[in-house]
């Protein structure tokens, strides 16, 4: 949507839906039975089957003047994740199959922006927190105890057995995160802007930090850089390289083998002027290389769209 420099309110809704329905271990996609080969082996490595995030954020900024911006971001999360657990080869049946939904709100983030260091108003820094608002937790490794406020599976054996979803998969990580962010923007002809942004969040204090109910979500860098092509106002195109790394979870209730990696995403776009103080955008994110630690689910693409009214 590009930046903008004009006092007043803005508010924004937008809906993320990302299918994470490839297995991966590397740079390349895999068979579930690579990973269930190392349960063959006497291993431990849980055999993931699906998991569908659909996000749907709220958001609420408020600029005094051209320099300063404050805003909210309020996440509203459902997945739905499917599992074998940590299955054999000959185990891979249906019947194996362990799923849970979970829904509510998620972290919610304050960010604080900056952007008065030049008289363009093109180059800005963020410093912002996520507070702990989703729901979290597990279960103590050795007693079996619930911790926080995780959601259980509800269905296969998972469900039989009384087990809470993976700490990193509940709405929220049970964390406050520090986030620090800069950004600047330029024209570069008559018609194209360009810009780059990056941003780094990592947990600063945990809800789960007792022995064996431990969990630190890994720390995440994103860095996206692109072209606006703005020959129209009323419609304006862009692409987008996004790239992002992330460290892997620590703790007794991480899963310290199979997270964490990097990924570099190609992400055409489109934003539409439909009034006066109306936009609406939609993107297309397309991972273009990859490279993750353990067996992880993976999207094929992912889909963005939203609408903001300022005001």
């Amino acid at each position: 949507m590009g930046y903008s420099a004009m006092p007043g309110w803005r508010i924004s809704f937008d809906y993320s839906f990302i299918n994470q329905n490839q297995l991966r271990h590397g740079t390349g996609a895999v068979p579930a039975t690579q990973a269930s080969a190392i349960n063959d082996a006497g291993g431990s490595q849980e055999v993931e089957k699906q998991t569908i995030n659909r996000y749907y954020n709220l958001g609420l900024t408020y600029s005094p003047n051209s320099s300063w911006s404050f805003s909210t971001i309020v996440p509203i999360v459902d997945r739905s994740h499917t599992t074998y657990g940590n299955a054999t080869s000959d185990q891979l049946t249906p019947d194996n199959v362990s799923g849970v939904t979970a829904s509510g709100l998620g972290d919610v983030k304050l960010i604080g922006t900056y952007q008065g260091f030049l008289p363009t108003r093109n180059l800005g820094v963020q410093l912002g927190v996520k507070l702990p608002t989703g729901a979290y937790g597990g279960q103590n490794v050795v007693t079996g105890a619930t911790v926080g406020r995780p959601v259980f599976f509800s269905s296969g054996p998972n469900a039989a057995a009384g087990q809470a979803l993976d700490a990193s998969l509940q709405p929220g990580t049970g964390s406050t995160d520090l986030i620090l962010g800069a950004y600047y923007y330029q024209p570069v002809s008559q018609n194209f802007d360009a810009f780059i942004n990056g941003q780094f969040q990592a947990a600063v204090m945990q809800r789960l930090h007792d022995v064996n109910a431990d969990y630190r979500p890994g720390n995440l860098l994103t860095v996206s850089t692109g072209l606006r092509y703005v020959i129209n106002p009323k419609v304006v195109p862009q692409l987008q390289f996004n790239f992002t790394h992330k460290s892997t979870d620590q703790g007794a209730l991480a899963d310290t083998i199979s997270t964490g990696g990097s990924v570099l995403y190609l992400s055409p776009g489109v934003t539409v002027a439909v009034g006066e103080h109306v936009h609406m955008y939609a993107f297309l994110q397309r991972a273009i290389y990859s490279n993750l630690q353990g067996y992880q689910l993976f999207p094929r693409w992912t889909g963005n769209l939203g609408v903001s009214y300022a005001f």
